[in-house]
């Protein structure tokens, strides 16, 4: 059984708002960069995403 996560809510909604979109990294990396401008104490979190999206396939390579 999942686990559910207050961010379930966040992210459903976004699946639901914009899954049909397509959106390329840059653009991502943008409004990421904008959110923490706006939201500077949620830089640690942000940066932690942004890395583990980064990461995420390192593991297929070993």
């Amino acid at each position: 059984m999942r686990k559910m996560y207050f961010t379930d809510r966040g992210i459903e909604e976004l699946v639901e708002r914009r899954g049909e979109e397509e959106v390329s990294l840059l653009w991502l990396g943008e409004r990421l960069r904008e959110f923490v401008d706006l939201n500077p104490e949620f830089e640690i979190p942000i940066e932690r995403l942004a890395t583990w999206l980064a990461r995420l396939d390192d593991d297929e390579d070993d």
